[in-house]
């Protein structure tokens, strides 16, 4: 499978990428993409603690950082001198409602940490992704504008808003270069479902190739927007390689691909494993699920660098699968 985008020639040539919580589901499937891009020794991967495969992170250099200690990060900012830092560590929206002061610090001082740092160092740019989770249940549902309500009720969704609205500030009082996507649910066979809201849309394939019935969280016509992990990675790469005057949205950009239920998953699935049976047992993650939206218009990111996704449910069904049932390399 290529991942590699078809992006425009960046103005720029890396020097050195700094990928800060690489070992999460976006970070080691990033941190790859970029190793591909780009030499492997020019990106650093770094984690609060080692990937649980140790070949994962192989192909470069990995340091271990938690990004609350501003003196160690300052310490690597300075050895690799970044042209490029992706801030990913965060506590997602599930897990976050679990321990909602030390989301809060992680999701915040964190992402602070790392523009105070790139201001000071002058690196040039910088990303952090935001969510859908921004949205809130006063928001619309369907087609949810760019530009619209937006007061999150969970956690993990008022820590990303709070953020957007500092990657503006930044950008908008020190010129720094901050770039931001709007995910909405992503789905992988590189790695297991990390705390989040949309991640059955992970564990239901793993569930089926493992040959075990699945129990699904949220009700079976819950529509949440969803995006497999080529795209996200697309997306990503593509943002961050655009020209800086084609970024005209400084907070984050809306992110759309696919919009589907439990239901529906489960019947891509079965389409290809008849057997494969699934049940249904809300749980407090619906309550979350019901104030995000259903659908997305990312027009915005269409128009302004050329954002187009490759996948849909069936597709995406059909390479899941392939890949999960692949024998594991020993």
């Amino acid at each position: 499978m290529n991942i590699s985008p078809s992006a425009p020639t960046p103005s720029r040539t890396p020097g050195t990428v700094l990928v800060i919580g690489a070992c999460g589901q976006l970070g080691l499937e990033l941190t790859a993409a970029l190793r591909q891009r780009y030499a492997p020794e020019q990106v650093i991967a770094a984690d609060v603690r080692p990937p649980r495969d140790p070949e994962a992170l192989a192909g470069g250099p990995f340091e271990l950082l938690d990004v609350l200690d501003k003196d160690r990060l300052e310490v690597l900012v300075q050895q690799y001198r970044p042209t490029q830092v992706y801030h990913l560590a965060a506590l997602l929206s599930a897990t976050a409602e679990k321990d909602p002061m030390f989301a809060w610090k992680l999701n915040m001082d964190g992402l602070l940490n790392v523009l105070n740092l790139a201001v000071q160092y002058q690196v040039p740019q910088v990303y952090w992704p935001s969510s859908i989770a921004v949205f809130g249940p006063d928001t619309p549902r369907e087609h949810t504008p760019q530009l619209t309500v937006m007061n999150p009720n969970t956690v993990y969704g008022i820590s990303k808003l709070a953020g957007e609205q500092w990657c503006e500030w930044y950008h908008r009082h020190h010129g720094l270069d901050v770039r931001s996507l709007r995910y909405p649910g992503l789905i992988g066979y590189k790695s297991l479902p990390g705390g989040g809201t949309t991640d059955y849309a992970v564990d239901i394939y793993h569930k089926a190739v493992a040959g075990e019935d699945f129990e699904c969280f949220l009700k079976p016509d819950t529509y949440l927007p969803m995006m497999y992990m080529p795209d996200a990675l697309k997306a990503t790469l593509d943002l961050m390689h655009a020209p800086a005057e084609h970024i005209r949205v400084r907070t984050s950009y809306n992110l759309g691909a696919m919009s589907f239920s439990p239901r529906e998953i489960a019947a891509a699935i079965q389409q290809e494993m008849p057997d494969f049976r699934v049940s249904y047992a809300p749980d407090g993650r619906q309550a979350i699920a019901d104030s995000w939206p259903a659908s997305i218009d990312d027009s915005a990111a269409r128009a302004d660098w050329g954002w187009v996704p490759e996948y849909n449910l069936k597709k995406m069904t059909q390479d899941m699968l392939v890949h999960l049932r692949e024998p594991v390399a020993v």
